[in-house]
């Protein structure tokens, strides 16, 4: 079983914290799962950010509950992927970020660590265009002044500094309890046609013969799978050990199991319902040109018939750009140590993000206005989707290789799906690229 590192300086990083919830491998089953659960909610968090919240929405407003179907597939690829990142940590003691570079070359080592950090810097961007919005819209903010605030989450990081791990995935909860809220109570204000909504969960080739669902379908893909989260998920799970050698490691990957679907069922149950809230909001009344945040605020009001509509929906907004700024953060924390044996502060870690965030976010609404937030939303998933490729890879390779994984190793079945799922991802991302670039 880990023990606390008596040098921990910001524990709520894992690389500094490893082992922080002992469990017993003699406690009843829900026991052990209580304690087990939160390394699967801080992952799924980035699978609700601001970035989804304008795919869905677009998706919602031009097609109705029409690509329900893609947000399904898209979450299950999800899942697939975040539980081998956890087998493989659990399994060798170590995170991706440090099997790679000790697996790969130097040059080839830093080169994917750039690209993890990019992949970080894209997310939080993501991050501080949907809490400045939330400014602008809740209290009449510039957006300018909207994105110079969203540099005060470094506080909020500073003052959780040394309140340990399991009270960072408690918030967590927390702001992922108050968007679930938001959207249950706004469904019940707009009130969607039940039976349509059900047809949209049924894959239809169909919904996409036309270009443009297929174009919004792999904007759909390309902001919910986070490449950095793979990263994330090798860590954290090794702070919770359940026992010793296989058969303690073999319970942890079970419990662990548990947690990463249950949270990102929790994750598609929300992106669901932003698409069904767009559908029946907008769609479903002749408004299928909403493709802005900031629009959909605007008309939830005068739909719904009262104000608080509008006003739930942007707080549920600024809410999921704050529960992402915590994974960032600790992400970036376990990319850097595991690439280059590097340690900072999570403070200085979370400033350094948020200050590479915060500059394209400024020049965007400086120089388009209002209309930077969708378009620089979008920009930043095209990124993600980039990056992707190659932090699968290596994933899939290290959890395929014997030497290392045992008898952890992959089944010739899900390396099949793993590797499957790796050419469609790869492909679709691809072709978005060349959409947006105007090439195909």
């Amino acid at each position: 079983m880990y023990r606390l590192p008596k040098t921990a300086t910001a524990p709520f990083c894992p690389s500094e914290v490893a082992g922080s919830v002992v469990v017993s491998p003699d406690a009843p089953f829900w026991k052990q799962l209580s304690r087990f659960v939160g390394p699967g909610l801080l992952v799924a968090v980035g699978y609700m950010d601001p970035g989804n919240w304008a795919t869905d929405i677009e998706a919602g407003s031009r097609y109705g509950y029409q690509l329900l179907f893609v947000v399904v597939l898209s979450s299950l690829a999800a899942i697939v992927l975040q539980c081998l990142a956890a087998r493989l940590g659990i399994a060798t003691g170590k995170d991706l970020a440090r099997l790679s570079s000790e697996r790969y070359s130097p040059a080839v080592g830093r080169a994917q660590w750039v690209l993890a950090e990019i992949s970080i810097v894209a997310c939080d961007l993501a991050e501080v265009l949907g809490s400045a919005l939330a400014f602008h819209l809740l209290f009449g903010v510039s957006l300018p002044v909207g994105v110079a605030l969203t540099a005060l989450d470094t506080f909020i990081v500073l003052g959780l500094q040394g309140r340990g791990f399991r009270r960072i995935e408690a918030i967590i909860l927390g702001l992922v309890g108050t968007i679930a809220i938001c959207f249950l109570v706004e469904l019940l204000l707009i009130r969607p046609n039940w039976p349509d909504v059900a047809a949209g969960f049924v894959p239809s080739l169909h919904a996409l013969s036309s270009r443009e669902p297929l174009y919004l379908a792999i904007g759909i893909l390309g902001a919910t799978i986070m490449p950095h989260n793979l990263y994330l998920h090798s860590s954290i799970v090794q702070t919770r050990v359940i026992g010793a050698g296989d058969s303690g490691r073999r319970r942890a990957i079970r419990l662990t199991r548990v947690d990463t679907v249950v949270s990102l069922l929790i994750a598609l149950t929300i992106n669901a319902a932003i698409l069904i809230l767009a559908g029946a909001a907008f769609h479903s009344t002749g408004r299928n040109d909403v493709a802005d945040i900031s629009d959909a605020y605007q008309l939830l009001a005068p739909i719904a018939g009262t104000t608080a509509a509008a006003v739930i929906f942007a707080i549920g907004l600024f809410a999921s750009g704050q529960s992402s700024t915590f994974t960032g953060t600790i992400a970036g924390q376990v990319i850097m140590d595991g690439f280059l044996r590097l340690k900072i502060p999570c403070w200085q870690r979370r400033l350094i993000t948020r200050g590479l965030a915060i500059v394209p976010a400024f020049i965007g609404v400086m120089l388009l206005g209002d209309r930077a937030v969708g378009q620089l939303l979008v920009a930043s998933q095209v990124v993600l989707s980039l990056q992707l490729p190659f932090a699968m890879y290596p994933l899939i390779r290290c959890t395929d290789d014997r030497l290392l994984m045992g008898s952890f190793v992959n089944t010739r079945f899900v390396s099949v799906c793993a590797w499957l799922l790796f050419a469609a991802i790869s492909g679709a991302n691809v072709w978005l690229v060349l959409q947006v670039c105007g090439v195909a």
